[in-house]
């Protein structure tokens, strides 16, 4: 090191480890944009409880609520696939419906038996249990009479089963309902569908009338709601009992109804919400239907432990 000459102020030293400011604002810079990076992976994987978040509208509208008076509105860029029929298709969002089996006779009780296959055709053995069960099968004739809702059983090699009896000749939809655990841990909510046999004369019912009332064992429900394309409307249905007077509703698959919508001619399934609290002691849901046309709506609901269900026609103009 050079010593100063006599009379020459020593040049002060620089303290190695203290860094200068421009290092520190990029520092800074760096460190906010990693961070930034690392929040919003984990902002995408993971739900506010710490569940792993899943794809699709019933995760995208999941935690929806609606104030009390609020009207047909959309739900900004989720109201694309809200308005989406499902069911139309064995194969969705990389998951395929394999029935197993599937001779049915008229009248007759038989097995409907199925699994739910991944991309690399692996039997799905993981679901999600949504309104109180893994697995929803919605079965209905192609003229939208004979509605059934089940609950199969799943084996330990991912193969579903339930009795199943079709009451009439013809072509029937089966729908399942479900909401698939992906390897990753997403959960994927998907609807397939596929048609049913049962040989012998198919004579079409024609589909009832649109009514604001239906009865079923004495219980008369009461339907308000217009539905509107491409909205999200609510429907409030209200119950009373044989002889009048309100019934004490009993909650059903985790809410106090549960409400089915096909659209007539292709037989597309509609998602309907439900409220998670009675509306004035009625039955509430947010229905979007995807166009113009002719739905079928099954009202399921539970009183003194028994399920009934009432069926309604709507026309959305």
């Amino acid at each position: 090191m050079t010593e100063p000459q006599p009379g020459t102020p020593a040049a002060p030293e620089r303290d190695l480890a203290r860094p200068d400011g421009s290092t520190v604002r990029l520092a800074l810079v760096v460190g906010g944009l990693v961070l930034a990076v690392l929040l919003g992976f984990g902002l995408g994987r993971i739900n506010g409880d710490g569940s792993p978040a899943g794809t699709g509208l019933d995760s995208a509208l999941a935690d929806h609520t609606h104030a009390p008076g609020t009207g047909a509105h959309e739900h900004g860029a989720d109201q694309g696939a809200a308005a989406e029929a499902a069911g139309l298709a064995v194969t969705a969002s990389g998951y395929t419906l394999t029935p197993l089996g599937g001779e049915f006779t008229a009248g007759r009780e038989g097995e409907l038996r199925f699994q739910v296959r991944d991309a690399q055709r692996r039997a799905v053995t993981r679901f999600a249990v949504v309104h109180e069960k893994p697995m929803h099968v919605i079965v209905v004739r192609r003229d939208l009479s004979g509605y059934q809702h089940l609950h199969p059983s799943m084996a330990a090699d991912g193969t579903w089963s339930v009795p199943l009896t079709l009451p009439r000749a013809g072509v029937w939809r089966a729908y399942a309902d479900f909401t698939a655990v992906a390897d990753d841990g997403r959960q994927v909510p998907v609807t397939l569908g596929t048609d049913l046999v049962a040989p012998g004369e198919y004579a079409p019912r024609p589909l009832p009338a649109p009514a604001t009332a239906a009865t079923v064992d004495g219980f008369t429900v009461g339907v308000e709601g217009s539905p509107q394309a491409g909205l999200t409307v609510p429907l409030t249905f209200r119950i009373t009992a044989p002889g009048g007077g309100t019934p004490a509703l009993e909650r059903y698959l985790g809410a106090y109804g549960h409400l089915v919508a096909l659209r007539e001619g292709d037989l597309g399934y509609l998602h309907v919400h439900p409220e998670p609290e009675l509306v004035e002691g009625a039955v509430r849901f947010w229905l979007t239907t995807p166009g113009p046309g002719r739905y079928r709506l099954y009202l399921d609901f539970q009183v003194a432990g028994e399920v009934r269900t009432a069926e309604f026609t709507v026309t959305v103009p």
